[in-house]
């Protein structure tokens, strides 16, 4: 009799734990399609609005309005300097900078540095044009450049700046930045 009640509840706990582990194979499987579809899918970040347009950055690329944004932010942000700032400017202008030009970047930005501390010359920026090209991820900024010494203007031109960008994850990047060439300069 103790051998038959023995042998119930051993017939008893070998069903309770097949089916524990039919259902842990189940919660493996279960699991194991969640997180691939996870890696497949494309990230999508939405962003607070910030303005009249919603945004949305994803790992599947930059959008146009995104790129719009984020070149007038450091447009402004690198052009727009004066003396009493200039280790702020440089520093905000280098958080965005790719790693991958970092250093360029560093080396024009302390050059422009030393030359500037201590004087009393300062820049201002105000766009009045700009064109963005989300599938080469470039942007082209056209705006009026005044130069102050103190408080008077010394000069002022209309100039141009093309902005390269790397977007790598959900990260976009300053890749490069230059003066447009005016087209009565080139040909001099």
């Amino acid at each position: 009799m103790l051998s038959d009640i023995a042998h119930q509840r051993t017939q008893s706990l070998l069903r309770q734990r097949r089916v524990l582990l039919i259902a842990a194979g189940g919660s493996f499987l279960t699991n194991l399609a969640l997180v691939s579809s996870l890696s497949t899918r494309d990230r999508e970040v939405i962003l607070q609005p910030i303005n009249t347009r919603p945004l949305a950055i994803s790992s599947s690329g930059v959008s146009a309005d995104y790129l719009e944004l984020v070149t007038r932010d450091v447009a402004l942000v690198l052009l727009n300097r004066s003396p009493a700032a200039l280790d702020y400017w440089m520093e905000q202008i280098l958080k965005v900078a790719d790693p991958s030009a970092y250093g360029t970047l560093r080396a024009e930005l302390v050059k422009i540095v030393t030359e500037q501390r201590g004087s009393d010359l300062s820049q201002a920026f105000v766009i009045t044009g700009l064109t963005v090209d989300a599938e080469t991820l470039t942007s082209v900024v056209d705006g009026d450049l005044k130069t102050f010494v103190g408080g008077q203007v010394i000069a002022s031109e209309k100039k141009r700046f093309r902005f390269g960008w790397r977007y790598a994850g959900l990260r976009l990047s300053l890749l490069s930045f230059a003066l447009v060439p005016d087209k009565k300069d080139a040909s001099l």
